[in-house]
C-alpha cells in the first residue's frame, strides 16, 4: 500500500503553476539539444526547493535525467542531515524512467506529479509500476497526466526538428 502523505492534495491550479514550471525547465534542455524534459522539486508549502533539466546529450551521461539533477540539487538545497527528500513533490515533464523511480524510491519523495506518459520507458505506470510496488520500502503517491497535452506537444515538436 502506498504511503500516505501528510501533505494535501494540491488543487488544480496549484498542480498546472508547479508543471509549468517544470515545463520551463524542459524548455531550456531543448536549447541545449537535450530531449526537453524537466522537473521540479517542491516542498509542502509549495515553495520550489530545485529544478533539473535533463542533460544527457550535452555532458553524454545517461544518468542526468531531469529527475536525477533535481534530486540531487534538492538533497544540496535543503541542507539537511539526511539525503532523503520525505515531505517533498517531485513534478516532471514525462513520466519517469526506472532509473529515476528508483531514485524517487531511494529519496522516499512521497509524491511524483508527471505530464506525459511514457509508454516505451514509463516506470510509473505504463511499462513498470516502480513507485507503487508494493514489494519495495517505500512507495509514492502519483498523479498523471497533468498538462499532459502541453508536455506532449514539446516532446512531439523536438523530435519532428529531429526528423
Amino acid at each position: 500500500m502506498p504511503n500516505q502523505t501528510a501533505t494535501p492534495l494540491p488543487d488544480d491550479a496549484q498542480l498546472a503553476s508547479w508543471m509549468q514550471r517544470a515545463l520551463s525547465a524542459a524548455r531550456a534542455a531543448a536549447v541545449t539539444d537535450d530531449v526537453p524534459i524537466g522537473a521540479a522539486l517542491f516542498t509542502p508549502d509549495g515553495q520550489l526547493v530545485a529544478t533539473g533539466v535533463n542533460a544527457t546529450r550535452r555532458s553524454q551521461d545517461p544518468t542526468r535525467h531531469a529527475e536525477m539533477l533535481a534530486i540531487t540539487s534538492g538533497v544540496e538545497a535543503l541542507t539537511t542531515s539526511t539525503w532523503e527528500l520525505a515531505d517533498c513533490t517531485l513534478v516532471v515533464t514525462v513520466e519517469p524512467c526506472s532509473m529515476c523511480a528508483g531514485a524517487i524510491v531511494l529519496a522516499r519523495i512521497p509524491r511524483v506529479i508527471f505530464g506525459a506518459w511514457e509508454p516505451k520507458t514509463g516506470a510509473a505506470g505504463s511499462v513498470l509500476d516502480v513507485l507503487r510496488e508494493p514489494r519495495l520500502n517505500h512507495q509514492a503517491e502519483v498523479i498523471g497526466g497533468v498538462l499532459e497535452e502541453e508536455c506532449s506537444q514539446l516532446l512531439q515538436e523536438f523530435f519532428a526538428d529531429k526528423r
